[in-house]
């Protein structure tokens, strides 16, 4: 069954809500799920799973139809926390023509030469579709707080880059979401919250399994050692872009089969709780559906008459030969 709306709002940061991450337990679930056997617990959040992405399935053909609405998936987090799979495993079952996925890593030149939101603008969703940003316009006030040397290479005009260069971002940003808002397009951002040992857990499973070599690069390592200033950029961040139209959800990811359930139900709660409905056919092109029907039903009893290999019989008759 789905989360109960009253759950759900745990994980959401109310617009003005003081959020702290260490108010966030990375292996969270639920009140009433606590007390359970854990493998009963884990099969509850794989039937939750399954019937969220139903949900959803369902969901996007009427979202596709009805095309005044887009929606859009935000997902921001440490490395190793998760959004590759849970992306995977949520979307697994909506057709992919629907979905379109976004990965954003170093800028272009011709990215540079634009605003800092412009390349994430050309990659928003059309109405009627989903769209998943795996990293998004929040790196710009993450990843470039933490490493302010990015900054020389964006082009800027000459000017201070203390707080308030910051709050100016994070109000271009919540400008940006708002008009998207206005205009049709449905946030939703999840910060994925994994915990410093289950990141370095991860990290080592992945160096532990050759399969898994790829995954893991020298720069994770070095980007850890940044932990608490990423801390610090998160709690900021999401503070001051945590709104109405454009809400943050804080995902426990230390337990992977809970991050996934969680998102997929929040997900396919928010798409099927939209005012989405199918296009109403004009009146006089639903007149003449009879008169359609009709035509298609005359052909149907025509396909099932004689088959054209069936030879034809000739319309003479066959003479026999008289026994003499």
């Amino acid at each position: 069954m789905p989360m109960q709306p009253a759950v759900l709002e745990q994980l959401k940061v109310s617009a003005g809500e003081t959020f702290r991450i260490t108010d966030h337990d990375p292996r969270w679930l639920p009140p009433h799920l606590r007390d359970l056997p854990r493998e009963e617990v884990k099969a509850g959040a794989a039937d939750l799973l399954a019937e969220s992405k139903a949900a959803l399935a369902e969901a996007q053909e009427l979202l596709y139809a009805d095309d005044r609405y887009s929606l859009l998936l935000v997902f921001q987090a440490m490395d190793a926390a998760g959004k590759d799979g849970t992306i995977k495993h949520v979307m697994s079952g909506v057709n992919p023509q629907g979905v379109q996925v976004s990965s954003f890593k170093v800028p272009s030149a011709l990215e540079l030469d634009h605003n800092f939101l412009w390349r994430y603008t050309v990659a928003l969703p059309e109405r009627g579709r989903i769209g998943i940003f795996n990293r998004s316009y929040y790196e710009e006030v993450l990843v470039v707080k933490v490493h302010p040397n990015i900054l020389a290479s964006q082009k800027l005009p000459p000017g201070a880059r203390g707080r308030q260069f910051w709050n100016d971002r994070y109000q271009d940003i919540n400008a940006f979401e708002r008009h998207l808002a206005r205009n049709g397009t449905v946030i939703l951002k999840f910060f994925l919250n994994v915990s410093q040992e289950e990141q370095r857990d991860r990290f080592l499973e992945r160096l532990d399994n050759p399969d898994k070599h790829w995954k893991f690069s020298p720069n994770d390592l070095a980007e850890r050692a940044y932990w608490d200033d990423y801390q610090a950029a998160f709690e900021e961040a999401i503070n001051a872009t945590s709104t109405r139209w454009a809400p943050w959800y804080v995902i426990p990811a230390d337990r992977k089969w809970a991050m996934r359930a969680a998102v997929a139900d929040i997900v396919s709660t928010t798409i099927t709780g939209m005012d989405l409905r199918y296009p109403e056919v004009p009146a006089e092109v639903e007149a003449r559906f009879g008169e359609i029907k009709a035509q298609l039903e005359a052909e149907k009893g025509e396909d099932a008459g004689p088959s054209k290999d069936t030879p034809k019989k000739s319309g003479k008759k066959n003479k026999r030969k008289s026994k003499g």
